[in-house]
């Protein structure tokens, strides 16, 4: 799944479902993924592609750069970096006793890039492998998490999308694209429940008591209880806004 973020947020953007023989997704899938949101946005819009540790290789990675495209992906550990002059080491050796470390211009799963390393405070490694500018990768994919954050409201924090029982992969596809559209009209039913109508409480850490997105499901649900049934008025609220949310995303018919 390929999601567009947002400030903030992020939503689904395009997706193909695997049959799951093979794990994780190989360097052609991703390539074709990325083909057609490239297709869809042109190269120029794409600001940056940020992966977790699953997302490598020097096929996939190597398309990436040669399509000018910016990335920053978390590589696995046990991936050596190969230095200019022509020495080889470990993620760990190149870190040594340093909380962190950036090296520019150095060789990683056959790809000429950047790489940053951080030292987290469970002894694990950030090792990060990009294209944009070294000193911003660390900050570049923190953004990752709001990846996590979809995919929670997509299932257990919100639509459950884990306990369908559909097995057919085209039925699946399709039921993504409608819990995707739902997620993205909560969100926004959140944003103007938040500006229009009752803001949302910030707690004492300075963050929001509830999300845009946990809020836009809450109203939405709230709307669905047995004594909001009779009330035509909410529902006709509701679906205005829904309509004037979706009409930018009609499809128009082709001229001529």
């Amino acid at each position: 799944m390929v999601t567009a973020r947002q400030g903030a947020v992020s939503v689904p953007l395009y997706w193909e479902l695997l049959d799951n023989k093979s794990g994780n997704s190989s360097s052609e899938d991703r390539i074709e993924l990325m083909k057609k949101c490239v297709e869809l946005l042109g190269v120029k819009r794409i600001g940056l592609v940020i992966g977790d540790r699953e997302f490598v290789g020097l096929k996939w990675l190597k398309w990436l750069k040669s399509n000018g495209i910016l990335f920053c992906m978390r590589m696995p550990r046990h991936h050596l970096i190969q230095m200019e002059d022509g020495r080889v080491q470990t993620a760990e050796q190149a870190l040594g006793d340093r909380q962190e470390v950036r090296l520019e211009g150095v060789m990683v799963d056959g790809v000429w890039a950047n790489v940053f390393i951080r030292r987290l405070k469970d002894g694990d490694l950030l090792y990060l492998l990009g294209t944009a500018q070294c000193k911003f990768l660390g900050q570049l994919y923190r953004k990752r998490w709001t990846i996590e954050c979809c995919f929670q409201a997509l299932k257990k924090r919100g639509f459950d999308l884990e306990d369908t029982h559909l097995k057919c992969l085209e039925k699946l596809k399709k039921l993504v694209a409608l819990v995707s559209i739902a997620y993205a009209f909560c969100h926004n039913l959140g944003i103007y429940n938040d500006l229009k109508i009752k803001k949302i409480p910030v707690k004492n850490h300075g963050y929001m008591a509830n999300s845009f997105f946990r809020n836009g499901l809450d109203s939405v649900r709230q709307n669905c209880k047995k004594e909001w049934k009779e009330d035509i008025g909410k529902w006709q609220h509701l679906l205005r806004l829904f309509f004037r949310w979706a009409a930018p995303f009609a499809i128009q018919p082709a001229s001529g």
